[in-house]
């Protein structure tokens, strides 16, 4: 329709633009039975949703996450750039308070990242954590009892002490998607990434320093951005999962209460001490 007749319709008959919203918050791949952290069967459906909207000529995604699962993360990511690429539709990623280690790889699916000033963004890098309990079970009088029919089945149980072998086959596997993450990276963001080797190093940056070295386009907010590319008239619709009581999807509400409570408990534990590293 020929600009000139548009504009001499009714506001009615106007389609106004729309923008499908998808907020991303949590862990990445910790999953409970109360309370699911960010997988690729969490998202997977309303990222269907978003892309399949007619109307949008873009998805924006809200990003808060400290990190997690690297395989969930480029899964996510995957799936975020084939549903773009097929449905011909852009990525606006929007950075909370924390975009990091895993949660980057997925915000590097965004066809543009904006941040707040204040965000914390990096740690493009990889961690295995865990606790040595050797000598602790021996001053308790605990036996430790172990049986396998395979001698590496064992391989860095915090009951015994470290072998040096064992952490040389933790360190390739972890130089080995390091490299992944490193390549990913590079190949969405190379064009405009800072020429410094500390990007690379786990190191993390608040938004505003994320922007000079090329891991964000722009500093802003989702509203103020998504009016200036599309009009004051935009209009955010936000995609949810449905989910109803501790986060359920409906029809699995029942017995555990309180199991749902001391599991809640330890997710919200695990998921701060991530945060935690990044000042939140």
């Amino acid at each position: 329709m020929a600009n000139w007749l548009h504009s001499l319709l009714p506001g009615v008959f106007k389609a106004e633009p729309v923008v499908p919203v998808i907020r991303m918050s949590g862990t990445i791949g910790r999953v409970s039975r109360f309370r699911p952290g960010l997988t690729l069967a969490s998202v997977a459906g309303p990222l269907k949703k978003a892309f399949d909207n007619k109307k949008a000529e873009a998805v924006a995604i809200i990003i808060d996450s400290p990190g997690g699962s690297p395989v969930q993360s480029h899964m996510i990511y995957k799936r975020i750039r084939a549903l773009a690429e097929e449905k011909q539709k852009r990525v606006f990623i929007f950075v909370e308070d924390v975009c990091a280690s895993g949660g980057y790889m997925i915000a590097c699916a965004g066809d543009e990242i904006i941040v707040d000033p204040a965000s914390i963004v990096g740690s493009i890098g990889v961690v295995s954590a865990g606790f040595g309990f050797v000598d602790a079970i021996h001053k308790l009088g605990i036996e430790r009892r172990v049986y396998t029919s395979g001698e590496s089945k064992v391989i860095l149980d915090p009951f015994q002490p470290e072998k040096p072998e064992d952490i040389r086959r933790l360190k390739v596997i972890q130089e080995e998607v390091h490299e992944l993450f490193i390549d990913l990276v590079k190949k969405r963001r190379g064009s405009v990434l800072a020429d410094d080797p500390e990007i690379f190093s786990g190191l993390f940056w608040s938004g505003k320093t994320a922007v000079s070295l090329g891991l964000a386009d722009r500093l802003g907010d989702m509203r103020h951005v998504l009016r200036e590319k599309y009009g004051d008239k935009v209009r955010l619709k936000l995609i949810g999962a449905e989910k109803s009581f501790f986060g359920m999807r409906p029809g699995r509400v029942g017995a555990g209460l309180a199991a749902a409570a001391g599991e809640g408990f330890l997710d919200t534990l695990e998921e701060r001490s991530l945060r935690q590293r990044f000042g939140g």
